[in-house]
């Protein structure tokens, strides 16, 4: 694929060099600086001064002025000429010797020392190894010599250094440092004149076709191949390039990175170096000479005049080959030229030519490739943005780049009306938006990619929508609302009015949604939204304000604005249940749900609260029974509440309910739990056993109110159960049967001394068999646990006076004449107290021993903790 990357342009015409001498040739060149040396076969060496200048049409151009000529004097071609520019001498090889002539003046110089005759070529070593300024390394092929004569060119003097011998004949040589690669009759090799190590490369005929050996860097030289190859070899022998395919017929070569220049028959061909493909051809006939200098200036030369192949910058040929849509060539030569350009302007670059090819493969959906130059190319996400109408903020402050990065007017331009396209490029812009939002890449105008993603979201109805509203976002207000009402994403909208601290107005426009006047299916449950919102609303007066219409759309639910809100005495600051219950009194059934929060779930311990709660309890309970349409269902599970809060809680006013139940034959039961709320037991065992009859209810009202007494209290409740069954002064007599099975389900409860006298001496035994079984069992155990008891208190004793006589040992001797080892007083009576050890001491200064005791200890702790 073809790229302009040279332009070829006249130097030096025929008749500056040969006159009016028609058969005057060309035959070697060599160019320092702006000075352009010319060996003719007249044994002419010619001097020229190269002037560059610029065009009217801009392009570059070279005049040649013609400085001196001189005339060797040795009716020979001049072969070779090379430049030695520290000593401004040049060397020169003419009929097969080697002269070195002032670089000005052009004549010759004596040197002393070796004499090079018999030259067949030469080369000159660009990375020279003495570290010497003043002097110019030579590599010298003899003829008729299988060996190359390494040389030192002083001002004064020819050196020879070493001799190295070949296998073959030399044909043609270039030399890097200790590295010579030489063109043998039959092969290539690289020699390494300091070791002596040497490696053979591959055959070529040198009789059949000029050789060519071309340094082109570091320990890297370039041959032409059989087959039209030029093969790339380092120092080691080895090809780290591929080689390019050149014509058979090529007789000279040259390079200027990243580019193989090369002259055959008819053409100058041009290849690159980084993927070896042929990029230019140039039509060139009879040329002759060709050759690189300085690594930036080719000159090509024909047997009559002299031509520079000039490079366009690389920056011109990268913007060729973009314009061509060759993104792949165009990063490798930009990768490339770092080489040749400082290293800030090439960053600059660099990022350019990385933008300019993203937007090349955006505008051809290859957007996976796009993505990734966009973000090595540190691109302004805001470029890529303005392709898109109307996504940018009106408030926005960006221009496009200049020159523009791309050729797209914007995505109409790109589409072209095809709608499919355009959303795959909605869709890739939402994804690169999303990465670039999550990186460092939109600080500085986040309002701008935020807002751009908030549009995209609400166009396409994208799913991340709500979830760019709910977190940390820089969506501007006044470009979104529109955007979001155009788009009919109402929800959304209260979103962005809440993060913008608007939550009026947000909840102005969720209350339309729920109404109905605004047609949003975005959240089926956005009632239990906005209740939710209101619960954690920080704004009272909203609450209050919004409170009725949720009430009164459904009362269940608008509760939750108080009940999941933390009451005044959790939070300084929140509602206060006084004036949510006095709230609440026109809507019942809120105010009953918010009494059960209050009491059943947060346990707050008012009197006023459960006295309320169980006030509504009661009150519903009434209402379902004097209502006949009330289904048995209902009633049952309002009279369970009724009797668990009746029975759990201890802070109601017994007597204000027991007053409002009194009168309803139906709730018997709670009269009951009620009168044993008044530790009237006699009244509420009336009620279960004689007007409810039912048993079951009544030993299980003996469990629960002696549940959180001792065992005595409940012992005597049970009796006075079997008391109430056994009385025969009630309407129908005593209850047997159910005094028996009482007896008998709970014998562990009862005293069986004091059951046996109430008992009539009638029942039989049998009767009574399980309580009779279970109370002797008891009365068993209980007397064989005393006499463990027993057996264990008096071991216990008989232990600790062991121990008494252990420590008592033998008598105690008091005299008149003994002291007491505390107040060093004689003893003046018998009575006294004995230390351990023996010691007998008074009993008074025992006891004052004993008193200042904790004093003591106090002290002694102190002085630790001091020494501490």
């Amino acid at each position: 694929m073809s790229v302009k990357a040279f332009e070829l342009v006249p130097a030096v015409e025929r008749e500056q060099v040969m006159g009016e001498k028609v058969q005057i040739n060309i035959e070697c060149i060599e160019c320092c600086g702006v000075h352009l040396y010319l060996g003719t076969n007249d044994c002419f060496i010619h001097h020229f001064l190269l002037e560059e200048h610029t065009t009217s049409k801009g392009k570059l151009a070279y005049n040649a002025q013609k400085l001196l000529h001189k005339y060797l004097g040795l009716k020979k071609p001049v072969a070779e000429l090379k430049a030695a520019s520290a000593l401004e001498r040049l060397i020169v090889l003419c009929d097969s010797t080697i002269t070195v002539v002032d670089m000005v003046t052009l004549e010759p110089v004596p040197t002393g020392g070796t004499k090079l005759k018999g030259v067949t070529a030469f080369c000159i070593n660009e990375n020279p190894v003495t570290g010497d300024a003043f002097c110019v390394e030579m590599a010298v092929v003899l003829a008729r010599r299988r060996a190359v004569q390494i040389c030192t060119v002083h001002e004064d003097r020819v050196q020879l250094l070493k001799e190295v011998t070949t296998p073959e004949q030399p044909c043609a040589l270039s030399l890097d440092g200790y590295n010579i690669c030489l063109a043998l009759s039959t092969q290539y090799m690289i020699l390494n004149y300091s070791t002596g190590a040497s490696q053979d490369l591959f055959p070529y005929d040198c009789e059949e076709r000029k050789p060519i050996v071309k340094r082109i860097g570091r320990e890297e030289f370039l041959l032409a191949a059989p087959g039209g190859l030029g093969m790339f070899a380092n120092a080691e022998g080895i090809s780290q390039r591929a080689p390019v395919s050149w014509s058979e017929s090529v007789i000279a070569a040259a390079v200027c990175f990243p580019y193989v220049v090369a002259l055959d028959e008819d053409f100058v061909t041009v290849h690159s170096m980084l993927d070896q493909q042929l990029k230019q051809t140039l039509s060139f006939r009879d040329g002759h000479h060709l050759q690189d200098f300085e690594g930036r200036r080719v000159v090509l030369a024909s047997s009559k005049a002299v031509y520079i192949l000039v490079p366009l910058p690389l920056e011109h040929q990268i913007q060729d080959l973009l314009v061509s849509h060759r993104v792949e060539e165009a990063l490798t030569l930009t990768e490339a030229a770092q080489r040749n350009i400082p290293k800030e302007k090439y960053q600059i670059l660099h990022k350019r030519i990385l933008q300019q090819a993203g937007f090349i493969q955006f505008g051809q959906l290859q957007f996976l490739e796009a993505k990734e130059h966009f973000r090595k190319g540190q691109l302004d996400v805001r470029e890529l943005i303005s392709l898109y109408p109307l996504l940018l903020p009106a408030s926005s402050s960006f221009t496009r780049c200049h020159p523009p990065l791309h050729e797209f007017a914007d995505l109409n331009h790109l589409t072209q009306g095809d709608q499919e396209k355009v959303q795959r490029f909605k869709r890739f812009l939402i994804s690169y938006l999303h990465e670039v939002r999550s990186s460092d890449s939109a600080n500085g105008f986040r309002e701008d990619v935020d807002t751009a993603l908030l549009k995209l979201y609400a166009e396409t109805g994208h799913e991340s929508l709500l979830d760019l509203l709910a977190s940390d976002n820089a969506c501007l207000l006044a470009d979104s609302a529109p955007w979001l009402e155009k788009h009919h994403k109402y929800f959304a909208l209260g979103l962005l009015y809440h993060y913008n601290g608007q939550d009026s107005a947000a909840l102005q426009m969720w209350v339309k949604i729920v109404s109905g006047d605004l047609q949003d299916s975005t959240r089926p449950d956005l009632f239990e939204y906005v209740v939710d919102f209101l619960s954690f609303c920080s704004n009272l007066d909203l609450v209050w304000r919004h409170a009725d219409w949720a009430l009164q759309k459904d009362q269940k639910t608008g509760v939750q604005i108080f009940t999941k809100r933390p009451t005044s005495e959790e939070k300084t600051g929140q509602l206060n249940p006084d004036d949510v219950i006095t709230y609440l009194q026109k809507h019942s059934q809120a105010l009953l749900f918010y009494l059960e929060h209050l009491v059943l779930e947060k346990r707050l311990q008012k009197e006023k609260y459960h006295t309320h709660l169980a006030v509504l309890y009661a009150d519903r309970v009434l209402g379902l029974i004097s209502r006949p349409s009330a289904t048995d269902d209902q009633l049952s599970a309002s009279r369970q509440k009724l009797q668990r809060l009746l029975k759990e809680s201890n802070l109601y006013r017994v007597q204000l309910l027991l007053g409002k139940i009194q009168d309803s034959e139906m709730l018997l039961l709670e009269r009951a739990t009620l009168h044993g709320k008044l530790e009237e037991h006699d009244k509420a065992l009336h009620i279960l056993v004689h007007q409810l009859k039912d048993s079951a209810a009544a030993e299980e009202y003996c469990s629960w109110a002696s549940a959180s007494h001792d065992q005595s209290y409940r012992q005597n409740l049970f009796h006075q159960l079997l008391s109430v069954y056994l009385d025969p002064d009630v309407p129908g007599g005593a209850q047997t049967v159910s005094a028996v099975d009482l007896l008998n389900r709970h014998a562990e409860v009862f005293d069986a001394v004091r059951v046996l006298k109430l008992l009539p001496e009638e029942w039989s035994l049998p009767l009574l068999r399980p309580f009779l079984c279970g109370a002797l069992r008891a009365s068993v155990h209980a007397r064989c646990t005393s006499q463990i008891a027993v057996g264990l208190a008096r071991a216990q004793n008989l232990q600790l006076q062991h121990d008494r006589l252990k420590y008592r040992g033998g008598p105690v001797l008091v005299s008149e004449k003994k002291g007491c080892q505390l107040c060093h007083n004689t003893f003046s009576e018998p009575d006294c107290a004995c230390l351990p050890g023996g010691t007998p001491v008074h009993i008074h200064c025992v006891a004052k021993k004993a008193l200042n005791l904790p004093v003591e200890r106090q002290h002694e702790n102190a002085h630790r903790s001091n020494h501490t």
